[in-house]
């Protein structure tokens, strides 16, 4: 209880503040409470890292009364009168899920009215057989992708509502790696302490709180080895420790045992038992039925994404009938048209440890449709640390290291055998054409090639740093920088190499006096702008497998409507959609510096000359705005994407979830499910 009869209260993690946080998601001063002597109060956030957050929604300032909650890293403050109550969440949270039911379109039903509570400090586990809906299932309870109906109340709030502010309480582990493995443990969590906690967090202080999570985890003799090389195990626990460098009080975690060998299995569900009744939460979704005897709770789903179980392990067999987990499943299979959800219902089990819970018959009327998603702050501080990362994963990498060393000396090679052209600085040149279709088309695949993995390998480790507060836009421009940087040394490598000793034009374009930099700059332009092409391309894929043929396909693109391989001025249709290629306006640009539509004797015989050849400083300009607008488009793409598909957001064409709260039924307040 603080008294807050007028003035001013200022919160932060410093000391000198009025109310002291010590959590290190909170920034050293965080906000600013203020009372007029009117009694009007407003909250004001002082450019915190984590957000201040009214009734679940991130502010800047704004005014508030009695019973509205502001959000503060773990802790809610409410007024009451003259006083400002603190609760502080120390991981001593309930969960409850109310008819969770998810569909895709086409009417599929991937979870079926799937309801249950959960208490303090429990360990859940959740088991099935594959393809019951148990991911969807973790989707939908830590929010990052809601169920159409139903909700889920995180302390009697609506996480769908309120998932701006409490997602930071939450921690997911899924089932593929959330790091980069080419760092070790150390590392990595470095990278991602300064990403997660506020600018004003000294070193010292990351360092230690990585030292508390390696030690707790038993990883303190590992965290200096490379993570690629440690066991199955090891690895887990490492992405175990990501998620805790925050302290959520909800942990979730996706088949943390899979691929691991019996003692291995064992190892992780002591450990995550552990980790519940040492101060949290924690739900398990596995397929090993090995160790389920160290839950708390069981939850058991049958296709279709129904209930079929909730409650203790030990009450599970008996509600089943069978010895055995691998006997349940086996009677899953054998008996697939039996209504299991049905029969669970209407067992004792269903009344005394779901239907007989307090507040089990709260229904969905406190849900609403997903919450925008906040915006990130300290951009730059984002940029800085992911480009710095990045480049550590690359440089880490030797074999990946010599791949971009060889890449472009071996185009530079290619480029050399195509014959000399002799007319550059003439007329009839037979073989300038071919040079510079090679050059150019060389340098549109080197950007591609760079880029075209990039974000779908990364995908699982961008979903867990977007929920927990990082820029779409500073990831992407991460990419961007660092590849592009990369791009244009290996161009400039291939360039090099391709036309040291050509022949060259008197004179450039723009650069009258440098033709040979005009030809490097459209070049690398051209490699930057397929660079963001690629990007594009692996921000839609759905797995790695599938870039290396896109690959293919966008290089094939790109040299049939490069406007070298046969002119396509004048052809309606085609020629426009030419445009979308950067080999298009950079082969333009390069054929403007080398003055093609004199020297080519097969654009001479053409129809007309294409205009964007012209040995002009206003053409060439033309040219490379068209390669920076291709660039600018598919950056744009690119984000959009990203954007898309950040967590807690709801595909479009579904219902919010306020469209299912019954007719006449209130739309309950956040004050009053957390008094609840």
């Amino acid at each position: 209880m603080h008294r807050f009869a007028a003035g001013r209260l200022r919160i932060g993690r410093a000391t000198d503040n009025d109310i002291v946080l010590l959590d290190l998601t909170v920034s050293k001063y965080h906000a600013e409470l203020r009372r007029d002597p009117d009694g009007q109060c407003e909250v004001l956030d002082l450019g915190s890292h984590s957000g201040t957050y009214l009734n679940g929604k991130r502010v800047t300032s704004a005014p508030f009364a009695d019973d509205d909650l502001i959000g503060i890293g773990p802790s809610t403050f409410r007024l009451a009168g003259p006083e400002l109550q603190e609760f502080t969440d120390l991981g001593g949270v309930s969960l409850r899920a109310v008819g969770l039911t998810a569909r895709v379109a086409g009417g599929k039903t991937l979870l079926d009215d799937v309801s249950f509570p959960l208490g303090e400090r429990c360990l859940l586990g959740v088991i099935g057989p594959s393809g019951c809906g148990k991911t969807t299932l973790l989707g939908a309870l830590t929010g990052t992708q809601p169920a159409t109906e139903g909700t889920v109340l995180y302390d009697g709030r609506s996480l769908y509502r309120d998932y701006p502010e409490l997602r930071h309480r939450i921690g997911l582990v899924p089932q593929e790696n959330i790091l980069h493995t080419q760092l070790s443990p150390r590392r990595a969590l470095g990278y991602a302490a300064r990403l997660r906690f506020p600018k004003d967090t000294s070193r010292a202080e990351r360092e230690e709180r990585i030292d508390e999570v390696l030690r707790e985890l038993a990883l303190t003799q590992h965290a200096d080895t490379r993570t690629s090389v440690l066991s199955g195990g090891q690895r887990k626990r490492v992405n175990v420790a990501l998620e805790l460098l925050t302290r959520p009080a909800l942990l979730f975690l996706d088949e943390p045992t899979s691929g691991l060998d019996p003692g291995l299995d064992k190892s992780v569900m002591e450990l995550v038992a552990d980790l519940a009744h040492g101060g949290r939460t924690v739900i398990v979704a596995t397929h090993s039925v090995a160790n389920l005897h160290l839950c708390d709770r069981l939850l058991v789903l049958v296709p279709g994404g129904r209930l079929a179980y909730f409650g203790p392990p030990d009450d599970g067999l008996r509600h089943f009938g069978q010895p055995g987990w691998a006997e349940v499943f086996q009677a899953f299979d054998a008996e697939p048209d039996r209504d299991w959800a049905g029969e669970f219902r209407r067992s004792r089990y269903y009344a005394e440890y779901v239907a007989g819970t307090p507040a089990a018959a709260q229904a969905s009327g406190s849900q609403v449709a997903g919450a925008a998603e906040p915006p990130a702050r300290n951009r730059l501080a984002q940029l800085a640390t992911l480009c710095q990362r990045y480049l550590a994963v690359i440089s880490a990498d030797r074999s990946y290291l010599a791949a971009l060393a060889v890449m472009p000396v071996l185009l530079g090679l290619l480029i050399r055998l195509v014959p000399a052209p002799q007319g550059l600085i003439g007329h009839d040149d037979t073989d300038a054409q071919s040079l510079l279709l090679v050059v150019t088309v060389g340098g549109c695949f080197t950007g591609a090639a760079n880029a075209v993995r990039e974000l779908v390998k990364e995908r699982p480790i961008y979903g867990r740093e977007r929920a927990a507060g990082l820029s779409a836009a500073a990831y992407l421009m991460s990419k961007l920088l660092t590849l592009g940087l990369l791009t244009i040394v290996q161009l400039l490598i291939m360039l090099a190499i391709g036309l040291t000793g050509r022949t060259l034009p008197a004179s450039g374009a723009a650069l009258t006096t440098h033709p040979l930099l005009e030809l490097l700059i459209a070049t690398t332009a051209a490699g930057i702008a397929s660079m963001a092409l690629g990007l594009a391309i692996s921000a839609y894929v759905g797995s790695s497998d599938k870039t290396m043929p896109l690959l293919v396909v966008s290089v094939m693109f790109q040299v049939i409507l490069s406007g070298g391989v046969f002119a396509l001025h004048g052809k309606l249709g085609i020629e426009q959609v030419s445009w979308l290629a950067p080999s298009r306006w950079g082969y333009a640009a390069n054929a403007a510096t080398c003055n093609l539509n004199v020297i080519s004797p097969a654009a001479m015989l053409s129809r007309s000359p294409d205009p964007l050849w012209q040995h002009s400083a206003a053409t060439w300009l033309k040219d490379m705005a068209g390669i920076g607008a291709l660039a600018v488009l598919y950056s744009l793409i690119t984000w959009h994407r990203l954007v898309l598909g950040s967590p807690g957001r709801r595909p479009r064409g579904r219902p919010g979830l306020a469209a299912f709260r019954r007719p006449g039924q209130p739309r309950a307040q956040g004050t009053q499910s957390y008094r609840a």
